[in-house]
């Protein structure tokens, strides 16, 4: 297993994947390219790990998603989606990028400020274009968050264009 501790830029050169089976409709914003996929870059098991102590900027009081002094699910959300990035960012084909998707996550237990929390992202799947990551946030001993992130490999150039297009 590749556990990636932090994000990085480089990684094979090629062209973007494309997601064959998925219709048109569903299919995510960005360029499609014809053939491969997201396994041609990524294999099931790369991991990654990154820490937070939670501060009080990082409270629910303070995102607004709450009114207790401990870590906030936003940012919990944040922590856990950085990890999933972190993993497979040194791999990431010049010129893409992932995009977050889907996520599902169980806030499971409070953080109070001053706690270090580390949020843990494994990749468990890749179909297509998709990524599939379990991921689990813990305070020592303590699980904190557990769930699943689907992030979407996308050609960044593309997908930026698309976001700022008229409508």
């Amino acid at each position: 297993m590749d556990e990636q501790p932090v994000p990085g830029s480089s990684g094979p050169t090629g062209p973007g994947p494309a997601d064959a089976d998925r219709p048109a409709a569903e299919a995510p914003r960005g360029r499609v390219y014809p053939g491969g996929g997201a396994a041609r870059y990524f294999e099931v098991g790369l991991r990654a790990r990154v820490g937070l102590t939670v501060s009080d900027r990082d409270t629910a009081q303070a995102v607004g998603s709450g009114d207790v002094p401990v870590l906030g699910t936003p940012q919990l959300l944040a922590l856990a989606e950085t990890a999933s990035v972190a993993a497979t960012a040194r791999r990431l084909p010049s010129g893409m990028t992932t995009v977050g998707a889907v996520v599902s996550v169980e806030h499971l237990a409070p953080t109070p400020v001053g706690r270090t929390v580390s949020a843990l992202a494994s990749l468990t799947g890749v179909r297509g274009r998709r990524l599939y990551f379990d991921v689990s946030v813990t305070d020592g001993a303590t699980v904190v968050a557990r769930g699943r992130i689907e992030r979407v490999l996308v050609d960044r150039r593309s997908f930026v264009a698309g976001a700022f297009a008229d409508r």
